[in-house]
């Protein structure tokens, strides 16, 4: 079974490889949670929603993404906008 650590790399590489780095910058893992059937983590992942933001440090507006990931096989099921 995929610990947490590797279940939040898994989702923090998936979320790089569909986004350039000069679209989103300053992605910060936010929530680890084990699914209640112990089958996947739900990785949320947050970000600055402009690039002005994340050069200026300000607690501007944020978005968040949450990735389902199999904790058995690591494979990244869904990639959703999380609302918080």
């Amino acid at each position: 079974m995929l610990d947490v650590k590797e279940a939040a790399k898994r989702a923090s590489e998936y979320f790089a490889a569909l986004y350039p780095p000069q679209s989103v910058s300053n992605v910060q893992l936010e929530e680890v949670e084990l699914s209640d059937d112990g089958r996947y983590w739900l990785i949320t992942l947050g970000y600055p929603v402009s690039g002005l933001d994340a050069l200026m440090g300000s607690g501007g507006r944020k978005e968040y993404k949450q990735f389902k990931i199999n904790a058995s096989t690591g494979d990244v099921k869904s990639m959703k906008i999380r609302k918080i």
